[in-house]
């Protein structure tokens, strides 16, 4: 099939580009540079010029294509509600291209803030209090307008070389403050998946074609954050501490409340509904090889 990918020169999109041609489909990535263009010819894919904000491109690279993934997003957390909007104005631009066709959109979404079902975020986990709207966005076209929509759920950490997400951050924080934190007792976890296997799960998600699926692209089920301290304190060589308060708000910045979220999750259903299985080392093993 012919797969739009926005997003196709990022770092998830361009892991998924790769998997969908091994697969033998045809890509078209969208490009919002030159440079962007030139990752994504050099994969092998078609390149289609034009930003998230361009409506009318989004809606014919949709339009022209069998199915598409949604991978880009605006990753700048100092304008976070912006950032949404942009990405829900193009979830609903292209859905209106694809409306009365059961062509496939599969849209990104987090799982940072969900609620815990059994001490789990499950797929039955309601998004309807995320600060990321994507997931919303696309139910309710689902429902009201029928698209053939569908979610893929990445965990916190999405790892793998060339991580630039909140794993570096935190690693960059330990080196400007000369200490590895983490919150209070360090005791909740975040869950993970690498890069790769959640590729794979975008592609067996656009393959499918399940209308209204949310899939949990689970990895590692939970990793405490103060396990995490731990090795990047052994990588580094410095103390590491638990903070809490003003001082935890000063040392993580903008990701202060990210980092006391309990982000454990189950992805048993999404599993079984995909026939997918990570077969990556976890996020343990990937940071003591990769990350420093």
């Amino acid at each position: 099939m012919k797969v739009f990918v926005t997003g196709a020169s990022g770092y998830i999109g361009t892991a998924v580009v790769q998997e969908l041609i091994n697969a033998g489909h045809q890509v078209v990535g969208l490009a919002r540079s030159e440079e962007s263009a030139k990752i994504i010819s050099d994969a092998g894919a078609e390149v289609l010029l034009g930003s998230l904000e361009d409506l009318q491109i989004l809606q014919e690279g949709a339009s022209q294509a069998d199915g598409v993934i949604h991978t880009a997003f605006i990753h700048d957390f100092t304008q976070y509600l912006k950032a949404g909007e942009v990405d829900k104005a193009a979830i609903n631009a292209m859905s209106e291209v694809l409306q009365g066709t059961d062509k496939p959109l599969v849209v990104t979404s987090g799982m940072l803030a969900l609620p815990q079902i059994d001490g789990f975020i499950r797929e039955e986990s309601s998004a309807a209090h995320s600060p990321r709207t994507s997931e919303a966005s696309i139910l309710e076209l689902v429902k009201e307008k029928g698209i053939n929509g569908s979610i893929i759920r990445i965990p916190p950490s999405c790892h793998d070389k060339g991580d630039k997400g909140f794993i570096p951050f935190i690693i960059a924080q330990a080196l400007k403050n000369g200490v590895s934190a983490y919150p209070e007792d360090g005791t909740n976890q975040w869950s993970s998946v690498h890069r790769l296997d959640a590729a794979k799960a975008f592609r067996l998600a656009v393959e499918k074609a399940e209308k209204g699926a949310v899939y949990n692209v689970v990895g590692d089920q939970g990793i405490e954050t103060k396990k995490i301290a731990e090795l990047i304190g052994q990588k580094l060589n410095l103390p590491v501490r638990s903070l809490s308060g003003d001082v935890l708000t000063v040392h993580f910045d903008w990701m202060s409340l990210f980092i006391t979220f309990d982000a454990r999750a189950n992805g048993t259903k999404t599993e079984e509904l995909l026939g997918w299985k990570p077969t990556h080392i976890g996020l343990l093993q990937d940071m003591e090889e990769n990350y420093f």
